[in-house]
């Protein structure tokens, strides 16, 4: 039995939520993994060299989150993770130990990751919050034309 509706590509159906579900969640464990990583070898090589590697990385993956899912939440994802894990790792513990320590690559990566993830985030903000032009447009239009 057809009722004569054709489902369009873009209606919001389960698989697209399905794929949109995942594709954010590779965005939460990149974020993750990148201050896993970051934690245990931030002080590899020349003292702030590899932690501003980090840095950068992390807000590599904030722009081009955003700019993949064409939302600000595809870079608020790599970034929440990376600051939730990265913090959660510079804390000590009881006993007094502590992954990221107060070292000049300590300090590079914990302040410079957390700057580049919120710049990363902003421009994200301000590039994919804007409403689509051809949008707007079309429904000006429309309602210049309604009786």
């Amino acid at each position: 039995m057809s009722s004569g509706f054709q489902r369009s590509p873009d209606d919001g159906s389960g698989a697209d939520l399905a794929v949109t579900t995942v594709a954010y969640l590779t965005l939460v464990l990149l974020g993750a993994a990148q201050a896993l990583v970051g934690a245990f070898f931030y002080s590899s090589g020349p003292a702030p060299l590899a932690a501003v590697g980090f840095d950068l990385a992390i807000a590599a993956s904030c722009l081009l989150g955003g700019w993949g899912m064409r939302r600000p939440a595809g870079a608020l994802a790599p970034a929440a993770a990376w600051f939730l894990t990265a913090f959660a790792l510079a804390s000590g513990t009881h006993d007094g130990s502590v992954l990221i320590t107060a070292t000049t690559a300590g300090t590079w990566f914990l302040f410079g990751g957390a700057i580049s993830a919120v710049a990363g985030l902003v421009v994200a903000f301000v590039v994919w919050s804007r409403p689509d032009r051809r949008v707007a447009r079309t429904a000006g239009r429309r309602a210049s034309r309604a009786p």
